[in-house]
């Protein structure tokens, strides 16, 4: 950390002893409910919040959805309602409360009846639990392919066939379907087994009137705040067409009353920051800084909204504001797009440690704000899933990433820069200890991991025809875990943001896809 920002720190932990926001003698006390037990929503989003001294509850986790079991809504809201000690605010998934988490969204057979039941009880709840509610929903995702056990077991099979069909559907909601795509829309609807696409169809139309009568409950002031957010996405989709009318139906409302936003994952720590910032009286400015190409006008991987229009829609969510320039921001936001605008994997060929120009140019452009004693959290999504090898690798070469006061680059380009906004503003009330192994957690796992070990795991899984255990690890579990380790303890030492941390990885869920990272 540079002089300039290690004083700003001293003096923020001198104010914080004798003056606290909005009254409070304290950080606040908020209830988590999260979309499910993976990091991301759950540890991960606690962490952040507790290293900024707040304290977080969350429920029994035998009542949140995991990798082997669906949450328990009817035990969640009967905790809600009758045994949830007192906080300031809570934040809530309904998909956990309605459906028993994420993946059940997708995947439940509850009727009509059982759903309306737990909206009854939803909508109550602001009566039993007297404070502000800040609740988070999904619209369900059209994935273009999915295998493993989070779609029903049909959609490792047709999903491509399904998601083409959804995308002509889209496309004759808007009128714009030609004669020929009438044509394909009739051959893929002959095609489609008839029992799998109508219990997928059946359970979207129930999850978009879920989603409906909580728009209506958030305007008639059933909770504080609703945010809906659009799973895995595309400019034409099922999600797409959804969003459309309920934006259309939701039109004019108050945006710090409801948002729809892009992505899901990140949706749990988002609007903890919020409700932090809501308690203590706090606003953000945030000024985005884009890498050199496209930036703002880039439409990433898993979505059907551009940056230019989905990144003020997180800082929005996070109760923060836009800043019209650096000198006037608390936080810039520095955003590493891809420079050519075409997202791919992070596991992607081309993701080599070379600096391109645009690299080299953009971290001139970081060092040179970092000199002037700017705080920057950096959102790396030139890649999906996983960090930009080149520039991150001349980044820790030019000593920058420890002066960082977050990073973030996993999973989808909104999952990572709604992190990166929500951390970034939360480093300002944490120590330098704290905001570092924050830092660590988020370089082993998106640039260490997603980036280099995981893509070689899978191509050797690829390489013995074995590509089903990138999904279930099964009984290679064990060995998996122990090469992670080793291989992101050799990565550690590279570097000196990294070098002296002590850490062990586990698979939670017992595939590829996510890894937990405790810090020591």
């Amino acid at each position: 950390m540079n002089i300039y920002n290690l004083l700003k720190q001293t003096a923020l932990c001198l104010a914080s002893i004798f003056i606290m926001p909005n009254a409070y003698a304290k950080a606040p006390t908020i209830i988590y409910i999260p979309l499910d037990n993976r990091p991301v929503c759950a540890a991960y989003a606690e962490q952040t919040m507790t290293a900024a001294g707040c304290t977080i509850i969350q429920p029994p986790e035998k009542y949140i959805s995991s990798v082997d079991r669906n949450g328990k809504p009817e035990e969640l809201l009967d905790w809600l309602e009758h045994k949830a000690p007192k906080a300031d605010a809570a934040v809530i998934s309904t998909d956990s409360l309605l459906y028993g988490g994420l993946v059940a969204s997708r995947t439940h057979h509850y009727t009509e009846a059982e759903l309306s039941n737990r909206l009854q009880r939803l909508g109550e709840l602001k009566k039993k639990l007297p404070i502000n509610l800040f609740t988070f929903s999904t619209i369900m995702r059209t994935p273009r392919a999915s295998k493993g056990r989070v779609e029903p077991p049909y959609y490792s099979k047709i999903g491509p066939d399904i998601f083409a069909y959804t995308q002509l559907m889209d496309k004759k909601d808007q009128r714009r379907l030609t004669s020929a795509e009438e044509i394909q829309l009739q051959m893929l609807t002959d095609r489609l087994p008839a029992a799998d696409l109508q219990d997928w169809l059946e359970r979207r139309e129930k999850n978009f009137k879920v989603n409906t009568k909580l728009t209506r409950m958030a305007l008639n002031g059933r909770f504080h705040y609703l945010a809906v957010g659009k799973d895995d996405n595309a400019p034409l989709s099922a999600t797409h067409m959804e969003a459309r009318h309920l934006s259309l139906d939701t039109f004019g409302t108050p945006a710090h009353t409801f948002q729809i936003i892009d992505g899901v994952d990140q949706l749990g720590l988002l609007l903890l920051v919020r409700a932090f910032n809501e308690i203590t009286n706090n606003t953000a400015a945030i000024y985005t800084l884009y890498s050199p190409g496209p930036g703002a006008a880039v439409l990433p991987q898993y979505s059907d909204s551009r940056l230019q229009d989905s990144v003020p829609q997180q800082i929005l969510a996070a109760g923060a504001v836009e800043a019209k320039t650096a000198a006037q921001a608390d936080l810039i936001l520095a955003i590493n797009a891809p420079t050519d605008g075409v997202s791919k994997d992070s596991t992607a060929d081309d993701n080599q440690y070379f600096a391109s120009p645009a690299n080299r140019s953009f971290t001139k452009t970081i060092k040179a704000q970092l000199d002037a004693g700017r705080d920057i959290s950096l959102a790396d999504i030139s890649y999906s899933n996983g960090g930009d090898n080149g520039f991150m690798a001349f980044l820790a070469k030019e000593g920058i990433l420890e002066n960082l006061q977050a990073y973030n680059g996993w999973n989808t380009a909104d999952n990572a820069i709604g992190y990166a906004i929500a951390q970034g503003i939360m480093a300002a009330y944490m120590d330098e200890d704290s905001r570092s192994k924050l830092l660590q957690q988020r370089l082993i796992d998106d640039w260490f991991y997603q980036s280099n070990i995981r893509s070689s795991i899978s191509n050797e899984m690829v390489k013995h025809n074995r590509e089903d255990l990138k999904y279930d690890l099964g009984r290679t579990a064990k060995d998996v875990t122990r090469y992670v380790n080793t291989e992101a303890k050799r990565l550690a030492k590279r570097y000196a943001v990294t070098k002296d941390c002590q850490f062990e990885i586990d698979l939670p869920w017992n595939r590829l896809f996510e890894i937990d990272v405790k810090i020591e």
